[in-house]
């Protein structure tokens, strides 16, 4: 090949290539982590603790880290403060959940039904590389649940007042959870079934030993 001319070999040999950082998607530890989203009643709590139990991962209630942060329950924070207030301590729970998860602590995830719905959340997600699973069922098979669910913890539940209202939020909701990256049916399959098709469709691998904070096995 010939010489461009008047460019000397000394400087070609000083050209740089500028190479690009990598993503924060390159930055995820592939296969170490698992984020769980779905309506009210999709099981993603127990599948996410069937999921964990099968990996020897860790598992973890993004819920139950908004109430220890807060130092309220959900319903607490709701009704006290509002539900802008709730959306807030969410989004930054999540943030440091991501956090942490680049670190490679391999963690099930189970996220609020309506924290993937929230557009900063999706796009914290999706930014971390972090994979996430749409547990879908029926939602007639859902109402059944959660009003089962009510019913044995003698407690009430704003969304469970109207079948109606539950099928239009569900509607609604179903539409961002359609962009997770994988989608699983809960209906009529027990959660150990439900957690090994997630595992072998993500491609998930269990560990030996896990040790993690306050969580040595």
């Amino acid at each position: 090949m010939k010489k461009r001319s008047g460019t000397s070999d000394n400087a070609r040999r000083r050209i740089r290539v500028r190479r690009k950082q990598p993503s924060a998607r390159a930055k995820q530890s592939p296969g170490t982590a698992v984020c769980l989203v779905g309506f009210m009643g999709a099981g993603k709590t127990s599948v996410g603790r069937a999921l964990a139990a099968q990996l020897n991962w860790a598992f973890e209630d993004l819920d139950d880290r908004i109430e220890r942060r807060e130092g309220r329950t959900v319903a607490e924070i709701f009704r006290e403060s509002g539900e802008a207030a709730f959306r807030r301590a969410e989004h930054s729970a999540l943030e440091q959940v991501l956090e942490e998860l680049r670190g490679g602590v391999a963690r099930i995830v189970a996220l609020g039904g309506g924290a993937f719905v929230q557009k900063e959340n999706a796009a914290l997600l999706a930014a971390s590389g972090v994979p996430t699973v749409f547990l879908d069922a029926p939602v007639e098979e859902l109402w059944q649940r959660c009003s089962q669910q009510a019913s044995d913890a003698g407690t009430v539940r704003p969304l469970l007042q109207s079948v109606e209202q539950f099928r239009k939020l569900h509607v609604i909701r179903r539409k961002s959870y359609m962009k997770a990256h994988l989608k699983t049916d809960t209906g009529s399959r027990t959660v150990d079934e439900i957690a090994a098709e997630i595992a072998k469709q993500i491609g998930l691998k269990a560990i030996a030993t896990r040790v993690e904070e306050g969580d040595v096995e």
